[in-house]
């Protein structure tokens, strides 16, 4: 087997994600749990076959990719100013909130200020795949419970797009130890020297992208869809994907995940959206499987005995603390209880981009990797309560409850 790596890899990956997601999916948990604990069990921390770390990061990428490629294709302007005025500032002031409580928590783990804030973004934003199944599942989707929750979740997908470009020039004050002010490296020369630069990259990427993409792709595949080929267009779909996120990565020193995300947002604005996210769905849960067991396998499940307190710390940020201050934002904004609840729960859990923004952090030196194992380990628990959480709301939820008035 370790002649093939590659092949070893996928075999090993998708068959225990297959068994063990089918053992959570019967256990009416998600099959996310069941992913991330196959790349427990292939990965480096455990005894017996241990997957190829390098190619796992190489085909979690590809993952990430496809994923912010298929949250591009489901972007809806549409549907976030529909709920404007309470996703955009509940997100926002939520989000803030989780990044506040996860610094005092690194603060009393003597974690930088840096790795603190990492440590509360990765915290705060809820999983896409979690959320959308809860709310599909109980036919919430179509209400404004639902509408809210599923803007709620863009504002938090664009806030995690801006942090992926961002946080690159931003490493001279996330990785400062207090040797050096933020003020002083604010006004560093090279600091604002590369985040000039990177504005400017991303600028140019953005126009030539709402300029040209614009008008190539949806030209592509006008082409591409008059040969009747179901396999011609799918690979168009794909190559379109890959090629707009690595030409963005190569040109503009742009990351994969942006690049994928506004390829997915300009094709969701042509008359093939539609076809083209139902088409490539098979391929993109595929590589989206793939990237759960990657990171499952950067988990090491010690975490859960050396630092238990630290663990059940960052649960409790996640399910008690986040959820707790949009349940009273939506209050706030004055909606009823059972719409809040329904927010609150729902945004009780983390998942892929919590992963995504850690292993930058890890990338970047900001991070240490015991604070990425914290985040795997809070996001396994708090996917494997939000059922249970969903559960004691359906039953304790007045049934005389309209949706129309929801």
């Amino acid at each position: 087997m370790q002649s093939m790596p590659l092949v070893s890899m996928i075999v090993a990956g998708f068959g225990l994600a297959f068994i063990l997601g089918m053992i959570a999916n019967h256990l009416k948990l998600s099959p996310i749990v069941g992913y991330l604990l196959a790349g427990v069990l292939i990965g480096p921390a455990t005894p017996g076959y241990n997957a190829d770390m390098k190619i796992a990061h190489e085909l979690a990428e590809i993952g990430v990719i496809l994923l912010m490629f298929g949250v591009g294709l489901q972007f809806s302007w549409e549907n976030l100013v529909r709920v404007k005025n309470i996703a955009l500032p509940g997100a926002l002031c939520q989000i803030l909130i989780a990044i506040l409580m996860g610094c005092g928590l690194a603060h009393f783990t003597n974690w930088t200020v840096g790795a603190g804030f990492i440590f509360g973004l990765s915290l705060s934003v809820a999983s896409t795949v979690v959320l959308l199944r809860a709310l599909e599942q109980r036919n919430l989707l179509k209400t404004k419970r639902g509408q809210i929750g599923v803007g709620w979740l863009i504002v938090e997908d664009l806030i995690v797009v801006i942090a992926l470009v961002v946080l690159p020039a931003m490493t001279g004050i996330l990785q400062a130890d207090g040797s050096r002010s933020v003020g002083a490296v604010l006004m560093d020369s090279h600091f604002l020297q590369t985040l000039g630069l990177t504005i400017f990259k991303v600028g140019a990427f953005i126009i030539l992208m709402l300029v040209v993409g614009k008008r190539v792709i949806p030209w592509v595949l006008r082409i591409t869809e008059k040969t009747k080929s179901s396999e011609l267009f799918i690979l168009c779909i794909i190559s379109i994907a890959l090629g707009v996120a690595y030409g963005a990565a190569k040109l503009f020193g742009v990351s994969f995940a942006l690049g994928a995300f506004f390829a997915g947002m300009i094709l969701s604005e042509s008359e093939f959206s539609q076809k083209a996210s139902r088409d490539s769905l098979p391929l993109r849960d595929a590589f989206a499987v793939l990237f759960f067991v990657a990171m499952g396998m950067l988990l090491s499940p010690t975490i859960l005995i050396t630092k238990p307190l630290l663990v059940l710390s960052t649960v409790s940020i996640i399910v008690l603390g986040k959820s707790l201050a949009a349940y009273l934002i939506v209050i706030a904004f004055g909606y009823p209880k059972h719409t809040a609840i329904t927010i609150s729960v729902s945004l009780a859990q983390i998942g892929e981009f919590s992963f995504i923004l850690a292993d930058l952090g890890v990338k970047l030196k900001i991070l240490s990797p015991e604070g990425q194992d914290v985040i795997l380990a809070g996001a396994i628990i708090s996917i494997l309560l939000n059922p249970i959480l969903f559960n004691l709301l359906d039953r304790y939820q007045p049934k005389q409850i309209k949706e129309h008035s929801a």
